[in-house]
């Protein structure tokens, strides 16, 4: 399988090392796309087979599937080649599916899949497992430490003023769709969960701010007719960027060995 890489930040260049190093059986890396020349060559420093660098629109072209780690204002850039040459898009920046069911058509028109891997998030496969049945309800609990909100544009534009507080704080609730459009660079995890269960109108979501807190604390509650559970995760920030969780590379490079694993565990 030819895999291609857009974006190679903290996540595209581990993902590519691992390819590069053989250790992803099935797998090679046939390319990947980034911001610039210079942010090529040095991506290619790092691995030990150089390999090309294509635009956003061309690098379809030369793989079977595309992992997309990309800026938002930069996903349909990718998104709709890759679909459109019928090929598979493994998308991390999941909130830019959201209300997106014309790529879901062209996906399927073409006959090109999106995939979307746990990344940050927990307990999927018993999500989708309990949406065979009926799910009652899915409730995501986003904690943030003070300093990764309070730049965010609606606490701004709502004049909260985060340094003052001295317990946790309750920014905005409401439906994943809502809480998309007010903190659109805060809302993959929840886009995952929403996606995999009741849909983002359905699944509810809670923003808070956290002054005990210095990593992202994700709470997901779950009932329905089969099952009710809680699940939570707390990630280490990866060393190459702070603002992305180890655990997001480490759950890409899961998925692509087990596409060609003979054991498969797990929905």
């Amino acid at each position: 399988m030819k895999i291609g890489i857009a974006g190679m930040g903290a996540i595209g260049l581990r993902v590519a090392q691992e390819l590069d190093q053989g250790s992803i059986p099935g797998c090679t890396l046939a390319g990947f796309s980034a911001r610039s020349a210079p942010r090529a060559a040095e991506a290619n420093a790092q691995l030990s087979t150089p390999v090309p660098c294509y635009e956003l629109g061309e690098i379809s072209d030369h793989c079977d599937l595309v992992i997309e780690t990309l800026p938002p204002a930069l996903f349909n850039d990718l998104a709709v080649p890759v679909l459109t040459a019928g090929k598979t898009l493994m998308v991390l920046s999941a909130s830019q599916l959201l209300g997106r069911q014309d790529l879901l058509n062209l996906a399927e028109k073409a006959g090109g899949k999106i995939v979307i891997p746990s990344g940050a998030m927990l307990g999927l496969d018993a999500i989708k497992g309990v949406g065979v049945g009926t799910i009652n309800s899915v409730v995501i609990e986003t904690r943030k430490p003070v300093a990764g909100l309070i730049k965010a544009p609606y606490v701004i534009q709502m004049d909260i003023d985060l340094n003052k507080i001295m317990e946790p704080y309750l920014i905005m609730e409401g439906s994943v769709t809502e809480v998309a459009q007010a903190f659109p660079a805060n809302v993959n995890v929840a886009a995952a969960v929403s996606l995999a269960g009741l849909g983002p109108d359905k699944t509810r979501m809670e923003v808070w701010a956290d002054p005990a807190l210095e990593r992202n604390l994700h709470t997901v509650r779950v009932t329905s007719d089969s099952s009710d559970f809680i699940m939570s995760i707390q990630n280490r920030p990866s060393v190459e960027n702070p603002a992305t969780g180890k655990i997001t590379a480490l759950s890409v490079i899961a998925l692509l060995r087990q596409k060609t694993a003979v054991l498969q565990v797990g929905t």
